[in-house]
């Protein structure tokens, strides 16, 4: 089994991140995951794809200075449970998780033993980092279906349960650029006791211990929430614009630190996204 690398760590990614240049984010989870001495677990299940995506992700790993990548790709939940890939995951240092179909993901992943390891890796301190799906996973509660647009509707969005490393969220991706604003907040207003964090593409949110949250990349992150907000979702007739009053909606950029606990920002430092990665690894 890996040795601790640092605190319970996810690398939540909004996904289309830059795998061809510099590769800012990707080098990032490297470097949590262990540098030179890091042993990535990539799983590919969520997408149509899955040889083609582990060959690329690995290949990125390997040009930032990874020591090792291994797949782990169950097809079903049966073979969630082989012994030989939940080994490898005990041994990663970092477990990457790709995108697709997050819906795939949870049927196959959640509540399996391969799930169970994702679980023990991320309390040992083994970097947890996702991607588009890979990252809507990684919340208690994930949005499997939505409309998209930048105004909230009823019944706009269908829930399914997520791998739970980030209790109390909702997490959505591509969110600029797919107007995923509107599915988001309208899962917020119906269950104020949750935050709603949406992510743009090539852009990440770093949560250490589950609670401070850094931004980084070149777009921004989203944190709604509705604990005060004033709504019509009880009586809303379905696909009626809903009523969302007093909503407070944090719009944060790269290098901005957010407490998840208390919801507040804790600091800001404006920095181009190379130095706002630095800057974050000097904190972790």
């Amino acid at each position: 089994m890996a040795a601790p690398a640092h605190r319970p760590t996810l690398l939540i990614i909004g996904g289309a991140e830059d795998r061809r240049g510099r590769s800012s984010i990707l080098r990032r989870f490297v470097r949590l995951a262990g540098g030179k001495q890091a042993t990535i677990a990539i799983i590919p299940t969520a997408s149509s794809f899955q040889d083609e995506v582990s060959s690329a992700y690995a290949e990125v790993f390997a040009r930032l200075g990874a020591r090792t990548c291994a797949v782990v790709d169950p097809r079903d939940r049966s073979e969630a449970s082989d012994e030989r890939l939940v080994a490898r995951l005990d041994e990663a240092t970092g477990v990457f998780l790709t995108g697709g179909s997050q819906l795939r993901l949870s049927q196959v992943v959640a509540g399996t033993p391969s799930g169970e390891a994702i679980h023990r890796a991320y309390r040992r301190g083994a970097v947890i980092g996702g991607t588009s799906a890979g990252a809507s996973i990684m919340s208690e509660f994930m949005i499997a279906l939505g409309d998209e647009g930048v105004t909230p509707r009823q019944r706009a969005s269908q829930l399914s349960h997520g791998l739970g490393l980030l209790p109390g969220v909702v997490i959505d991706q591509h969110f600029a650029q797919r107007q995923r604003y509107g599915r988001l907040m309208s899962v917020i207003a119906m269950s104020p006791n949750l935050i709603g964090i949406g992510i743009d593409e090539n852009t990440a949110l770093e949560v250490v211990d589950g609670i401070t949250a850094t931004v980084l990349g070149r777009g921004g992150v989203h944190i709604l929430d509705c604990r005060a907000a004033i709504t019509d979702a009880p009586d809303a007739r379905t696909g009626a614009p809903l009523l969302v009053s007093n909503a407070v909606v944090h719009a944060l950029p790269a290098g901005a630190t957010f407490d998840l606990d208390k919801r507040v920002l804790v600091d800001f430092v404006e920095k181009h996204l190379d130095a706002g990665i630095s800057q974050a690894g000097a904190r972790a």
